[in-house]
């Protein structure tokens, strides 16, 4: 196709999730003509991805797309899925987004003139800047061991998964136990399926403490306004797992422990298949006591902080454990335990192979700071701790989309002066 002929947009954002349609916004404001590619429908994937009784883990105050603030009666919920699906439904309809929908970008390349080529299904454009918004959850991981699983054991990813009923009779296996997996395990658990939990190092944190929900602690406290530069672990903190806990019911904890004393099989971390039992890391135990660590750890700075602001609130309490491992269980007879389903809850893995930018990692993760790359006119939005822990939720994803559409900006003036 001649360049000379193919439309040129100042801003081409890759991704309609809430971050893309969030820098939409911002573009809006300041008047910046642009263009939002789409390959499946905007914010789809809380329709197409999440299970029916999934629900916000944060509480409903903390939703704050840009221009589109919660106004329910009940800021301290959870929003329920087709709650979530009516917010987004509202906030696109203020944005109204330049969108083509069904449009995958197969190819960013730089232009010897300055600027992108984007190459899409739809055919190519032009742009000066790139916003990558399509996060950072591409491709599902599932083990290479699971091509050698029997093949009547039925295999979904957690992002396939939507209910007890989906899943053929039968104990369940639930591979890692991080909000998904853990929250998939109760859901099953409360379904009265036998559920096997092969249990990650993910962290846990209390639903409530003293008197509120614990985020409302830590946003007062400020761990929300942290940066990737003032936390202790600074870049590491972006591979740092989240914490399980939940929203369902007006929020709870999740306590592993207390499932396994109602019946739930939990095993260390799943390794390996040889062809009859399941092979798990002996590190059952040490889990459990590591997500019991930190869970009591934020506690007690939630602690420190009502002591040293003088603050009225029940009194503090410490967690001890409801139930232990007998022992290390390092093998599961497949055939004797009755597997018939696994849901694979271990994540993604990121797929920024058609952006043609020297901006990445050894590991193929996106080197940025506060989502601007050293490549002019690269961005990216909507990664978990962008800039803060808040960036990958609706609570902060408009502040950073404010900040590299400032950038944008910006950089257009002096390049409009030069």
């Amino acid at each position: 196709m001649n360049e000379n002929r193919i439309q040129h947009y100042p801003v081409v954002i890759v991704g309609g999730g809430q971050a893309g349609l969030s820098t939409s916004y911002h573009l809006r404001q300041q008047g910046i003509d642009h263009l939002v590619f789409e390959k499946h429908k905007a914010m789809h994937a809380w329709q197409t991805q999440r299970w029916d009784n999934f629900c916000l883990v944060t509480p409903n105050w903390q939703c704050a797309l840009p221009g589109h603030p919660y106004q329910g009666d009940d800021p301290d919920g959870f929003m329920v899925k087709h709650e979530i699906l009516d917010y987004l439904k509202g906030f696109r309809a203020k944005v109204d987004p330049p969108i083509r929908e069904g449009v995958s970008v197969r190819r960013v390349t730089p232009r010897s003139e300055g600027g992108f080529l984007v190459s899409t299904t739809s055919g190519e454009v032009s742009a000066d800047n790139v916003v990558v918004a399509s996060g950072g959850y591409h491709e599902p991981i599932v083990p290479r061991m699971a091509e050698r699983l029997p093949g009547h054991i039925a295999q979904i990813h957690s992002a396939e998964y939507r209910n007890a009923d989906q899943l053929p009779d039968g104990p369940v296996l639930v591979v890692g136990s991080g909000q998904s997996g853990a929250q998939i395990a109760e859901d099953l658990h409360l379904a009265g399926r036998k559920v096997v939990l092969a249990v990650g190092h993910a962290p846990r944190c209390a639903r409530f403490y003293r008197g509120r929900d614990v985020v409302t602690w830590l946003a007062d406290m400020g761990y929300y306004e942290m940066s990737v530069d003032q936390h202790p672990l600074r870049e590491g903190v972006r591979d740092n797992t989240n914490h399980y806990v939940t929203g369902r019911d007006g929020g709870r904890d999740i306590d592993l422990r207390k499932f396994a004393s109602e019946g739930m099989e939990l095993y260390g971390v799943l390794r390996d298949y040889d062809g009859a039992s399941l092979v798990f890391d002996t590190n059952l135990a040490s889990a459990l006591d590591d997500a019991d660590k930190t869970y009591n750890s934020i506690n007690a700075a939630i602690d420190k902080y009502i002591a040293e602001n003088g603050i009225e609130a029940p009194p503090p309490s410490v967690y001890e454990p409801v139930w232990t491992p007998a022992a290390e269980r390092p093998t599961l007879d497949l055939a004797a335990s009755g597997i018939a389903s696994i849901v694979w809850c271990i994540g993604f893995k990121p797929d920024f192979r058609w952006l043609d930018a020297p901006v990445f990692n050894g590991a193929g993760h996106p080197q940025h700071r506060r989502g601007v790359t050293a490549q002019e006119g690269v961005y990216f939005i909507g990664l978990p701790w962008l800039h803060t822990w808040g960036s990958g939720r609706f609570g902060a994803v408009g502040r950073d989309a404010e900040h590299i559409v400032a950038d944008i900006a910006a950089r257009s003036l002096k390049e409009s002066a030069a």
